[in-house]
């Protein structure tokens, strides 16, 4: 009898097992937030009286399913060198044209909706088939890898890896290019620099970006150097260009957009560009960063704070990009890090001190607050020899790195952490 019993509780166990939580079943991730209300310090009904105390019970909080951003544009197809002719052959199949663009190597870039019914990839594939398009590819969403924000006072961040004090040095700065979320022009950090801001066209109804990590990296960049955040290279001119909307609390920029603005800094002379941000591969965007890099333009760019198992996030991923990492100032990776055999360098990422998006600073971390001391130091190799080529910036800036971790290249730290020049010293 006893065993009969046994196995009868034993099969209603297994039973609610499998139902989902919502429907009663036992789930390990309601346990755990049952533990974290009992740690957080629930009433023990303790009235100071000589009886035995009883705790009320705690009621069970079911976690609300995180949902992730969208990683593309649902129903968006961009292209590059769409003909007139295959246009209109798009357009009697049901495609719109939302927007063309213009391209300084003379070809258009064309942001397409797809017929309703039909399912985007095969809409993509279809772009892809005409004989006019160069590239095609879906509409791919980038965020500016805000990471986590940090409290405390001026961190010694800079004396880690002997930033030099002095970086006017020698020779004429080079020309600087950024894309990012836009900028407090008007910031104490900022109203002195030589900076440009250009931004992009929007979509009717798209809300501007805000200003806290455009204002942060460009101040980490070419802030006054009698401000409380001096930039790495304040004698520098920076091309910023915003390329960032908000739909609802999603900060972003897309592909279509990256385009459009590599190309726009490519035409304006900039001899780098520094891109703290992060998404997925995207044909078109890496077709224009294989021909910024042709025409002998660093780019640099975060490699992501996905965490440890992440995939690799571009465009810090293509192998024409150097891909900065963050550690802090006793040289540890910073946990959210994204890793892989594509991570070029490290550099400092946490607890940043550089300026907040209206007034005064704070620290910040991510690894977008690494890739401007990356950028800075080509700036300061350029400035001292402005006939470096790429090659020759990426191969100076690994053999000058300090090894970290696992003895040569590894894919948590990359050759290691950045040593920066001192400009004609």
């Amino acid at each position: 009898m006893t065993r009969i019993l046994l196995a009868a509780l034993a099969l209603i166990a297994m039973f609610l097992a499998d139902l989902p939580p919502d429907l009663g079943g036992f789930s390990p991730v309601t346990a755990a937030w049952a533990d974290d209300d009992d740690d957080d310090g629930g009433d023990d009904d303790d009235d100071d009286d000589d009886g035995p105390r009883r705790r009320r019970p705690v009621p069970v909080r079911r976690p609300q399913a995180v949902v992730p951003p969208p990683p593309f544009a649902p129903d968006e197809v961009i292209a590059r060198g769409l003909s007139e002719a295959d246009l209109q052959a798009l357009q009697a199949a049901g495609f719109r044209e939302l927007r063309r663009s213009p391209l300084s190597s003379g070809e258009t870039l064309s942001r397409l909706r797809k017929p309703a019914a039909m399912p985007l990839v095969e809409a993509r594939d279809m772009v892809r088939g005409l004989e006019s398009v160069a590239t095609a590819d879906l509409n791919h969403y980038y965020r500016p890898g805000n990471g986590e924000e940090c409290v405390g006072g001026v961190c010694p961040i800079r004396n880690m890896i002997d930033w030099p004090v002095n970086t006017a040095g020698c020779g004429t700065p080079p020309r600087i290019g950024m894309v990012d979320t836009g900028l407090n022009e008007g910031h104490d950090a900022l109203a002195p620099a030589r900076l440009r801001l250009y931004r992009l066209d929007r979509d009717q109804g798209d809300q501007p970006s805000d200003l806290l990590h455009g204002t942060s990296v460009a101040a980490l960049l070419v802030g006054a150097a009698d401000s409380r955040t001096p930039g790495l290279v304040p004698q520098a001119e920076l091309i910023a260009v915003d390329a960032f909307y908000k739909a609802g609390n999603d900060e972003r920029a897309d592909a279509y957009a990256l385009v459009e603005a590599l190309d726009y800094l490519a035409a304006q002379d900039v001899a780098i560009i520094n891109l703290s941000l992060a998404g997925p591969f995207n044909l078109a965007l890496a077709r224009q960063v294989k021909r910024l890099d042709e025409m002998g333009i660093v780019m640099v760019a975060a490699a992501g704070n996905g965490g440890p198992a992440a995939k690799p996030a571009y465009p810090a991923a293509l192998p024409s990009v150097i891909a900065v990492t963050a550690v802090d100032r006793r040289g540890q990776i910073y946990r959210r890090a994204n890793r892989g055999e594509h991570i070029d360098i490290a550099a400092p990422g946490v607890e940043v001190w550089t300026a907040a998006s209206v007034r005064g600073a704070r620290t910040r971390t991510g690894t977008s607050y690494a890739a401007p001391f990356v950028t800075a130091a080509i700036a300061l190799l350029l400035q001292e020899n402005p006939q470096m080529t790429p090659f020759q910036i990426r191969e100076r800036l690994r053999f000058s790195a300090r090894d970290l971790g696992q003895a040569g290249h590894d894919e948590v730290f990359g050759y290691g952490l950045l040593l920066p020049p001192n400009p004609c010293g």
